[in-house]
C-alpha cells in the first residue's frame, strides 16, 4: 500500500468502519500549517507500515458530516480507528514516533 488516500462522507463506511486494519485519519483544513507539515509524516508512515495500516485524510471543508460526528474543533486532529472504533484521539502535529505509538496501542 504505501499512500494516503482520501476519506470522504462517501467512502468512510468502506474504507474505515469495514476495514481490516487500523486507519489513521488526518481531519486537515486547507490553510493550516500545521496540517501542511504533517503530509510528509503521514507519507512515511504510510510506507513504512505498508499494508498492516491505512492512512487517510479527511478534508473538514469538504466532508462536514465526518466532521461533525467526531467533533473535530482544531485541525490537524488525528483519529486511530480500529475495528471501526476510535481507539486514539490527538490534537495539533504529531511526530512520526508519537502516530506509531497510537497505532501499536
Amino acid at each position: 500500500m504505501g499512500k494516503v488516500i482520501e476519506i470522504t462522507d462517501e467512502n468512510f463506511e468502506v474504507e474505515v468502519t469495514q476495514s481490516a486494519v487500523p486507519v489513521l485519519l488526518d481531519f486537515l483544513g486547507d490553510h493550516c500549517g500545521p496540517c501542511k507539515m504533517l503530509k510528509p509524516v503521514l507519507i512515511a508512515l504510510a510506507e513504512e507500515m505498508g499494508d498492516t495500516i491505512k492512512v487517510g485524510t479527511v478534508d473538514v471543508a469538504d466532508n462536514e458530516r465526518l466532521t461533525n460526528a467526531f467533533k473535530i474543533e482544531v485541525v490537524p486532529t488525528i483519529i486511530v480507528m480500529k475495528n471501526g472504533k476510535v481507539a486514539q484521539r490527538l490534537i495539533g502535529l504529531q511526530s512520526k514516533r508519537q502516530l506509531q505509538a497510537a497505532l501499536e496501542a
